[in-house]
């Protein structure tokens, strides 16, 4: 059971020999199943090369709605840190200002 087992095959010649040899299945009985349905319909042919997804008209409404929502709350978030860095420079540059005039009036009384 925990043996290594090893295909034997001397001579490479493109067929590959199963790890694993057919064990006779007398106690496992076969599954049976139903046929397919029958129908007076004309399908088309399954095409080989079909979309991983299908999306219904609702299914792509909500698609749109959610990347358009998306997009609204990443700008929004962008914009907002924008602004507050606007704010920080703004209130930053008066501060320089009062403090520079604060130090020209020093130096002239001097």
């Amino acid at each position: 059971m925990f043996r290594t087992r090893i295909p034997v095959n001397p001579l490479p010649t493109g067929i590959v020999s199963p790890l694993v040899q057919p064990t006779a299945t007398g106690d496992i009985e076969p599954r049976h199943t139903a046929p397919a349905p029958v129908c007076n319909h004309h399908h088309a042919p399954a095409s080989a090369q079909s979309p991983a997804v299908r999306l219904t008209p609702a299914g792509l409404a909500v698609v749109v709605a959610g990347g358009t929502g998306a997009v609204l709350v990443v700008g929004a978030v962008l914009v907002s840190m924008l602004l507050a860095v606007a704010i920080t420079a703004a209130s930053v540059a008066v501060c320089a200002l009062v403090l520079r005039s604060l130090l020209n009036s020093q130096q002239r009384r001097r």
